[in-house]
């Protein structure tokens, strides 16, 4: 399994021969290194949205209109909505789980707000749980710390855990560190963070309390990778 940042909450996902992409938000990014990335030539199978706010969502069509076989995986509201712009789509709702031709995905609560850029109801937030052949990534979505999310190792042991760690809009650092230990896993990829001022963060700072607790927190540069 190859992970590429792509900026913000924007994951690049390939397991073997499949791509996916969650939370397609690349144009919009106000970060230099964000407009280095072709989005037109991000190949995608599938794209996962959490939730339906525009940091999330901004690039769906543009991608989904370069890839016309993709399918738009996401909750019932979200998968609705892209259904009737004519796009293939599977929804899901919490605690439902779907087994896919690159493995199963199980789609979880998230604490946070959801509503698409012109105000229209985009259900409830959500993050997903990816279970592939070899490896099991959660990721969380916008979310607060939540107690549910020790309920994830009960079902599915995971080998990376992607966490909000910006704070005021979700998580903070400290948070994320509870919730990694809530979920089980101690190596994580953080972000959500330093798009703009509300969720600017002191890296090191956040390595060294991961750190400190026997944590590895990765945070990738845009456009950087990652392979478990």
């Amino acid at each position: 399994m190859n992970i590429t940042y792509y900026g913000h909450a924007c994951l690049g996902i390939q397991i073997d021969d499949i791509n996916l992409v969650v939370d397609p938000f690349i144009s919009g990014n106000p970060l230099d290194a964000a407009k280095a990335v072709d989005i037109d030539a991000i190949k995608a199978d599938y794209i996962l949205i959490t939730h339906a706010h525009g940091d999330h969502i901004a690039d769906t069509e543009r991608i989904a209109d370069n890839n016309p076989e993709v399918v738009i995986v996401s909750n019932a509201e979200i998968a609705g909505h892209y259904a009737a712009k004519g796009y293939q789509t599977h929804p899901m709702n919490h605690g439902g789980s779907w087994q896919f031709d690159f493995g199963k995905v199980k789609y979880t609560p998230a604490i946070h707000s959801s509503s698409f850029p012109d105000g229209s109801y985009g259900g409830q937030p959500g993050g997903f749980v990816i279970e592939s052949k070899n490896k099991n990534v959660y990721i969380a979505g916008d979310t607060s710390l939540t107690m549910d999310m020790k309920l994830i190792p009960m079902f599915t042991a995971l080998d990376l855990a992607v966490l909000p760690i910006g704070s005021n809009f979700t998580m903070d650092i400290d948070e994320a560190v509870v919730a990694s230990d809530f979920v089980k896993c101690d190596k994580v990829l953080g972000y959500h963070f330093d798009t703009f001022g509300y969720i600017e963060i002191d890296q090191e700072e956040a390595k060294r309390k991961f750190f400190e607790k026997g944590k590895d927190l990765m945070l990738l540069t845009i456009g950087e990778s990652l392979t478990l």
